[in-house]
């Protein structure tokens, strides 16, 4: 494991995101540097498609969400 030099913005944003999340600062980098790797590997993919292929790769079977009428 080594140590990453961010910028003070960036790390800001982490922080504030993490919160968000619900996750610690060093699991949202992480979270974001997979997702990254991922998309930057799979340029044809949009990012739901990403993250559905990962969820569902991980046995989570998620139902879409249906508008409802008003």
């Amino acid at each position: 494991m080594g140590i990453v030099n961010i910028e003070d913005d960036l790390h800001e944003q982490l922080r504030r995101a993490s919160r968000v999340s619900f996750r610690s600062i060093n699991a949202q980098a992480a979270y974001w540097i997979k997702l990254g790797m991922l998309c930057e590997t799979n340029p044809g993919l949009c990012f739901s498609e990403i993250l559905g292929r990962e969820l569902k790769s991980a046995g989570v079977s998620a139902q879409p969400l249906v508008a409802s009428e008003a």
